[in-house]
Parts: C-alpha cells; structure tokens; sequence
C-alpha cells in the first residue's frame, strides 16, 4: 500500500498489518499494586465490577509502516465482526482491505 508521509513528504510502500494490544505489565503501576493490596485478606471483591458492556465489536486499526524509513502509522477503520487483509470476500458483515 502506497502512502505520504509528512515529514519527509513523499509517498511511499507501507507494510500493513492489523494493531494488536500489547502484554500488559504484570506489577508496574502503581494502580495494580494499590488493587492487589487492597484484594489481599478477608472481604470478597472490593472495587466494583463493570458489567454493562455494550458494544459487540472493536474498531479495526491498521498499522503502516513504511519500508524505507520504518515510521509507523495507525489508521483506524470502520467496525466489524470478522476482518483480514488480503483473502476473498466472504459476503456480509466482513471488511477487506
């Protein structure tokens, strides 16, 4: 995929791939270490527990990165249930880039 990056301000192949979240760290922040001290003992769950979840997707975002200079780009598509790149279209409720 063909692309303009700005601060060079030419337009160049970029590699796509779909963005994926990262491991998360397992004691870093200090919120997860006041969380696990405040869970430790007797007591049951302490903080309250989100369970109105509304949405049935995630927005898809792509990550470009270009091949010559190796900046990355994130562009965020549409939602939709089942998503590749490359591959035939199956019909509806899919998205092809």
């Amino acid at each position: 995929m063909s692309r303009l990056i700005a601060r060079t301000r030419k337009h160049t192949l970029h590699k796509v791939t779909q963005y994926k979240k990262g491991k998360e760290s397992s004691l870093a922040a200090q919120g997860k270490r006041r969380y696990d001290r405040k869970q430790s003992g007797y007591g049951g769950q302490t903080k309250p527990v989100f369970h109105k979840k509304a949405k049935t997707t995630k927005k898809v975002v792509l990550r470009l990165q270009c091949q010559s200079c190796k900046h990355v780009s994130q562009h965020p598509i549409k939602r939709c249930k089942h998503f590749e790149i490359g591959g035939d279209k199956k019909g509806t409720g899919t998205s092809l880039f």
